[in-house]
């Protein structure tokens, strides 16, 4: 199934209409009430004058963290709610939140007789703005935020086991020379010494362990999944101190597979029993870390059977001395080569980057256009969102049951 985002006029009319929405009906304030984004909408409601207002805006600065408000603080988001805050004096002319793509505008209401201007919204699900605080003319502070309704299963459940992640420490590479890397293991607590695990590997490691784990304990105690161990893997830092990322991520060759097979997969086997077929083998990455997700399983198709790619680089950034060696010859390698048994998931939105190395949205269209001409059991998710892990994030649940359907709890003979 493929998702597209369209940039049609029927469409932006139609996001123009629902795009702002209050946060919630207003609810009766009360002093044990934290305060939040619905507990704003509920005040700026009840239209404070006098000390309450005053005591308002001393809500607002403090909820905002003390921040200098004067050009407008960066929005407060959870969830969908959006809430913004911006102090002027004597300004000539009311501030507005704009986004600057659309051109849709967010009125913000004045506290009493105060300088603080505010606002508490919702946005439409799943969308995304480039967003600036307008004074007349004026253009303050900008920036990007994208807004996604919360997925039960990204958040802890004391009902289920809970898994543990152990640090590796730093691990120091052959395949490539000079190189170390921090990596860090998560194991289910349903993993039996006893039976092989699959396994799933993540790129740019350092972020993903901090919330893939709690995925996992939901998934796979729902057994929407197997019991799978996670290998979350940093790029590798060379001795001078610089960066092996793009090298390693943004290649197309069989280097970093053989990394992984050679090296992270028998490491972690001195501690974990690990599947060892395509089928019980899964990775996963962000970006660069995407294409390079794609091109372990590209290359090792016996080896890694799933790929999860959030924003992948599929773009020509590993050009080489041609100008010609990048991962934008994906799309032509897939519709030239027979079909290799992989299953792919690829996430991007339509505000990914655009810059010398390629179009990100246009890339990950063409390679969703490939898979599909070609066979292969895909699906390509297109949202409105920025360079950023945001939307990958808010459907890891469903990207994963997608990835892991059919897969037993034991190799096939």
């Amino acid at each position: 199934m493929q998702i597209f985002v369209s940039n049609s006029r029927q469409f932006l009319i139609s996001a123009v209409m629902s795009v702002l929405v209050f946060a919630g009906l207003p609810i009766k304030a009360q002093e044990s009430v934290p305060f939040d984004h619905a507990a704003l909408a509920d005040r700026l409601h009840a239209k404070p004058t006098g000390d309450a207002a005053v005591k308002l805006a001393e809500e607002v600065r403090k909820w905002f963290g003390n921040k200098d408000l004067k050009k407008g603080v960066r929005p407060k988001v959870e969830g969908i709610n959006v809430a913004v805050a911006i102090e002027v004096e004597k300004p000539v002319a009311a501030p507005v939140v704009v986004d600057t793509f659309r051109d849709l505008t967010l009125p913000l209401t004045r506290i009493g007789e105060t300088n603080l201007y505010v606002a508490s919204v919702g946005l439409k699900p799943s969308s995304a703005w480039n967003w600036a605080y307008r004074i007349g003319d004026e253009q303050l502070s900008s920036g990007t935020l994208e807004v996604y309704l919360e997925h039960q299963e990204n958040l802890p459940d004391a009902s289920k086991p809970k898994g543990v992640v152990k640090e590796m420490g730093v691990f120091r590479s052959k395949v490539f020379e000079n190189t170390s890397r921090k990596w860090w293991v998560y194991v289910p607590a349903q993993y039996d010494a006893k039976e092989a695990a699959c396994v799933m590997v993540f790129q740019d490691g350092q972020g993903y362990k901090d919330f893939v784990p709690t995925v996992f304990d939901n998934l796979i105690a729902a057994k929407e999944m197997p019991v799978t161990i996670g290998i979350f893997i940093e790029p590798g830092k060379l001795d001078s101190g610089k960066s092996n990322r793009s090298f390693e991520y943004d290649t197309l060759s069989d280097q970093y597979a053989r990394f992984l097979l050679e090296e992270i997969l028998p490491e972690t086997e001195k501690q974990w029993k690990l599947r060892h077929d395509a089928a019980g083998r899964a990775i996963a990455g962000i970006s660069s870390g995407g294409i390079c997700a794609f091109t372990v399983a590209w290359e090792r198709p016996d080896q890694f059977s799933k790929v999860l790619s959030w924003v992948g680089s599929f773009t020509n950034i590993a050009h080489g001395k041609t100008m010609r060696e990048g991962g934008h010859n994906y799309p032509a390698l897939i519709r030239k080569t027979p079909i290799k048994p992989i299953r792919v998931f690829l996430q991007d939105g339509s505000n990914d980057l655009d810059n010398a190395n390629g179009n990100w949205p246009l890339a990950n269209q063409q390679m969703a256009k490939a898979l599909r001409y070609s066979g292969y059991d895909y699906q390509f998710v297109m949202g409105e969102g920025f360079h950023s892990n945001l939307h990958g994030r808010a459907i890891l649940p469903d990207s994963l049951k997608w990835l892991w359907r059919e897969t037993s709890a034991e190799p096939k003979k």
